[in-house]
């Protein structure tokens, strides 16, 4: 982020509310030749443990409360100091997190970063949430669009594989009721394949939902929907049996579904190493 000149790094693990924003950062806008200090200072206020110790008991199940007890009764004495890293290894805390080298510092999670940001400047803090508001805006536009593209490319796969049911499975003499049930069938064939339920069963499992169960399908499920459609049409075209072909469009999806999620959490894992411990 760049608010009001200053650079702010933030590390995305790609989950919703799961950002982590640089506190080392935050700090250079207070006191730009002893970040660390500042951190610390902060860090030795009854209110900030206080707070940082409610952050974990809500989202840490392995955060160490005796630990945390011992520096919440030290904090606010005059001796009383208190780094990051000392916090995080005393208490096995996840709200912060601390590391060295070229790309290194401190980082929190945003409920955090905002906290401290207060702390440093109650006006930097309403610019750092403007700004962070805007990219998360730009983020979830970027993902709409690619949402929108994937599920538009499903609908066209869709269109291959109604027209291979209706060359290969629906004989010309059938009434319309008929064809509709196959093309439901059909349909649900792949929904079995790669979500383990059909259009019917979702709308049981969630009837205050508006659509149907593709329309809150991930970006990876769409993607491997497009790849069962024109699978599909190919078995149908060969004149495999429906439930062979289940069998074998079950076996593709999980394959690809494996195979997408593997890789996004690699370009995840790799993004935050390079952010976080940067190069020799």
């Amino acid at each position: 982020m760049d608010v009001e000149g200053n650079a702010i790094s933030i590390i995305s693990n790609g989950f919703k509310d799961n950002d982590y924003i640089s506190l080392t950062d935050i700090a250079r806008y207070k006191n730009s030749d002893s970040t660390a200090d500042v951190i610390k200072n902060w860090m030795r206020s009854r209110n900030t443990i206080e707070f940082l110790g409610l952050w974990e008991k809500l989202y840490n199940p392995d955060f160490k409360l005796v630990e945390f007890d011992q520096f919440r009764n030290e904090s606010g004495a005059n001796a009383f100091v208190l780094s990051p890293q000392k916090w995080i290894k005393s208490t096995s805390a996840i709200g912060i997190t601390s590391k060295s080298g070229r790309y290194g510092g401190t980082f929190a999670h945003k409920d955090i970063a905002f906290e401290f940001a207060s702390w440093v400047s109650s006006e930097f803090k309403l610019y750092i949430i403007k700004e962070y508001q805007r990219l998360k805006e730009d983020e979830n536009s970027r993902l709409s669009i690619e949402w929108n593209v994937n599920r538009t490319l499903s609908k066209i796969n869709y269109k291959i594989h109604t027209d291979a049911i209706k060359e290969n499975l629906i004989p010309h003499a059938l009434p319309k009721s008929r064809i509709g049930f196959t093309y439901a069938s059909e349909a649900d064939l792949l929904n079995v394949a790669l979500f383990d339920m059909t259009a019917k069963e979702w709308r049981q499992t969630n009837p205050d939902k508006k659509g149907n169960i593709r329309d809150y399908a991930t970006l990876e499920q769409l993607i491997v929907m497009a790849n069962l459609e024109s699978y599909n049409a190919q078995l149908i075209g060969a004149g495999i049996e429906q439930s062979a072909r289940l069998v074998e469009l079950n076996k593709m999806a999980q394959i690809q579904m494996k195979s997408l999620l593997k890789n996004n959490s690699a370009k995840r894992l790799e993004s935050t190493k390079s952010l976080l411990e940067g190069e020799d």
